[in-house]
């Protein structure tokens, strides 16, 4: 089969611990059999930066806007215990804050839905996009420890030496004090990107501050937002069937709770933070959730929500069995190569992104997990055997240790590998072990079980049988 070719190269960020373990493999079993893979490699783990003075990162950075999309594997952001044990040159900033710093963009974030794991939220039927504004507040900040009584004050002196102030507050014993800013170039950029990216993806668009109590700063968003939609989105979004919503942020948190989802909701830098693990961990996890740096200049940076996953990293390091959940970083893979293919026309590259995240292939999971959660696992259902428990009915929960099932699944070799992802995020399960993977009656060899989360079989063509044990917690 001939491999899928690549015009223009994709900038690939490297990155560390356990995810950079699960970057290899992705590419050496789901994407280099297929795809004549073509990409500008960047090494970011924090050895290399540290070696280069993190001028890797800008320099990853700067080809991303050279060649418009990028896929970044998780990093480390190093802290005091990083520091001593990578023996660091110094504490090197978050390589995410330095990329989007440069690219100037906005991170949308998004669950990967699956059907059989539901929302904890009952109401919610669609993703909820999370767009963060990637800039300044509290994490370009300055703080101070107040010794004792005293008067703190905002000053700003001008290009000519004026001063103007404001005064904080008049202290009359210890405390602490913060300041914070931004500037209307980012926040227009910030604007714009979800703009943009509410009309790419037609879905309407929420954006929330505290405006009445922050009658300056949060008010300034609020009104470089609707100034931007007035002159230059009015017409676009309403010829697109899509609205901008403004409201207060306590307003905007009773809203998503009782909505049914499939909108973006566009945040402030600490907003968003928080919000979006919120809407990860009612739709699964971050492990399960898709993450895209979108700047107004067109640049886009694809990587997965969460971190390097380091406890497995060190247990792979001893050689212990690990289980990590690979599937937000292939659909990182899957938007740039996505991306990718509809910049350059490429349709039969935007095909296999699509069947790499094509639903069919986690299709039985999701009948398995209805099986079992129709069950309320009160009893055990139909074709599912407890091995604790001859008679397979009737047991509690709190008695079965745990349960296996077999199905099957027929599959196209010649499209792709078999790739179906074992999405459990049920915190019931504590591991799932594989028993056996036949192929008509013969045993198949050259499994690879990731994690709960994910199993990929290589084979020719057919049906397979696939037998897996759950482990409850």
């Amino acid at each position: 089969m001939a491999k899928i070719k690549m015009t223009t190269p994709i900038v690939e960020m490297d990155g560390d611990e356990m995810t950079r373990i699960l970057w290899k493999m992705i590419k050496e079993d789901l994407l280099e059999p297929y795809i004549d893979l073509n990409t500008e490699y960047y090494d970011l783990g924090l050895e290399h930066r540290n070696e280069t003075n993190d001028q890797v990162t800008v320099d990853s950075a700067n080809a991303t806007k050279k060649y418009k999309v990028a896929v970044k594997c998780a990093t480390i952001t190093p802290n005091a215990a990083r520091m001593e044990e990578y023996d660091l040159k110094e504490m090197w900033k978050s390589p995410n804050g330095t990329i989007r710093a440069i690219l100037d963009g906005t991170v949308f974030r998004a669950p990967i839905v699956v059907k059989g794991i539901e929302p904890c939220v009952k109401s919610w039927k669609k993703p909820i996009t999370i767009a963060r504004h990637a800039y300044g507040d509290v994490y370009k900040g300055s703080e101070m420890k107040i010794p004792g009584a005293g008067k703190v004050e905002l000053v700003y002196t001008a290009e000519d030496g004026t001063q103007t102030r404001e005064l904080v507050h008049e202290f009359t014993g210890a405390g602490i004090v913060q300041g914070m800013h931004n500037v209307n170039e980012s926040i227009e950029s910030f604007a714009r990107s979800c703009f943009n990216y509410a009309l790419d993806t037609k879905q309407d668009l929420w954006f929330a501050t505290k405006d009445t109590i922050s009658k300056k700063y949060d008010h300034t968003f609020k009104d470089i937002f609707q100034e931007i939609y007035d002159a230059e989105y009015d017409e676009k979004f309403k010829a697109a069937g899509i609205e901008y919503f403004y409201t207060l942020i306590d307003d905007a948190v009773a809203r998503v709770m009782k909505s049914e989802g499939g909108f973006i909701w566009a945040c402030k830098n600490y907003d968003g933070d928080v919000m979006s693990d919120m809407v990860s961990s009612a739709f699964g996890s971050l492990a399960m959730m898709t993450s895209v740096l979108v700047s107004p200049e067109g640049y886009y940076e694809y990587e997965a929500a969460h971190g390097t996953v380091q406890r497995h990293y060190y247990k792979h390091l001893k050689g212990e069995e690990t289980s990590t959940n690979s599937v937000a970083t292939i659909f990182a893979w899957s938007g740039a190569l996505r991306k990718r293919g509809e910049l350059d026309g490429n349709k039969e590259l935007m095909e296999f992104a699509d069947r790499l995240e094509k639903r069919g292939e986690i299709e039985p999971v999701h009948q398995i997990v209805q099986r079992i959660q129709t069950e309320t696992f009160g009893s055990i259902a139909v074709g599912v055997c407890n091995e604790n428990d001859t008679s397979g009915r009737g047991q509690e929960l709190a008695k079965i240790h745990s349960v296996d099932f077999t199905f099957f699944h027929r599959i196209d070799a010649d499209k792709i590998n078999f790739h179906f992802c074992l999405i459990i995020i049920l915190q019931r399960f504590k591991r799932i072990a594989v028993l056996s993977v036949q192929r008509e009656k013969r045993n198949f060899a050259d499994i690879l079980f990731q994690s709960s989360g994910n199993l990929r079989v290589r084979m020719q063509n057919g049906t397979i049988q696939v037998h897996i044990r759950f482990f409850f917690t």
